[in-house]
């Protein structure tokens, strides 16, 4: 497929360092791009940076926050003044956070999932934008099935509402930003074999007081019977991130192996 090659295109990833992240990182950069990876775990993403460069990829590391304007945008502008340009963002970075039932979450516990992975996400997009008018590109959004198909994962209204956000929020920047030929998509992954469970903070006890059994017929995983994988969802990020895509903007993508269908 000649017409997806990425070759001589430049990629930033948010959370990079493991994940989702790193297999989209591996990916891309086996497709030819150079690749800047975003992350707070520099060790990994260091690890990950001589990864990419034995696949012949040229890399830079940037070390940031991404709910601080500040960070995000020095991070960005590092890799532009490095690699002259920007044509692939992929939003990845993102928490669970607090799960607990409403009436148990704090406020400062509400502002962290949504500061992380809300704002976060605006903030990529609000300062990659500029360096991405003049030839256009691809920004692809890590949403969720929770908060857009699936409702019934109690204790987690703070993630959800995250993850409804960054719906809407890519949806009207697909149209906004179509105008300077830059394409924004969604992707909502399912159950994904990634260690975002060490953003998670739960309160089982409190959790039974609002817990509601839902009770699947064979299973919740319909399609393959196990989780899906983060080289699955890098299949997926390379599609929008490529020219097989396009025409496409402002789709939701759910890769979940059909489990909200139940």
């Amino acid at each position: 497929m000649t017409k997806s090659t990425l070759n001589g295109r430049v990629a930033i990833i948010t959370g990079a360092s493991s994940g989702i992240g790193r297999a989209s990182a591996i990916k891309l950069a086996q497709e030819g791009a150079k690749v800047g990876l975003i992350d707070l775990k520099e060790d990994k993403a260091e690890a990950l940076k001589g990864e990419l460069e034995q696949l012949g990829s040229q890399v830079v590391l940037a070390e940031a926050d991404i709910k601080n304007p500040d960070r995000i945008k020095s991070a960005i502008d590092k890799v532009v003044e490095e690699f002259g340009r920007l044509d692939i963002v992929f939003a990845n970075a993102g928490i669970n956070g607090k799960v607990a039932p409403i009436e148990d979450i704090t406020p400062d516990e509400w502002d962290m999932t949504l500061h992380t992975n809300l704002k976060g996400t605006f903030l990529t997009t609000k300062y990659a934008v500029p360096h991405m008018k003049k030839a256009g590109g691809s920004i692809i959004i890590t949403s969720s099935i929770n908060g857009n198909r699936k409702f019934s994962a109690v204790g987690m209204s703070a993630y959800s509402a995250s993850k409804a956000g960054q719906m809407a929020l890519g949806k009207m920047a697909a149209l906004e930003l179509s105008h300077y030929k830059i394409r924004v998509n969604i992707i909502c992954p399912g159950a994904i074999e990634t260690n975002i469970g060490e953003n998670t903070f739960k309160e089982e006890e409190n959790l039974k007081k609002v817990r509601i059994p839902v009770i699947y017929p064979e299973g919740s995983q319909p399609l393959e019977h196990k989780p899906g994988t983060p080289d699955q969802v890098a299949e997926l990020v390379y599609f929008l991130a490529s020219d097989a895509s396009s025409h496409i903007s402002g789709t939701e993508v759910f890769i979940d192996g059909a489990s909200t269908l139940l």
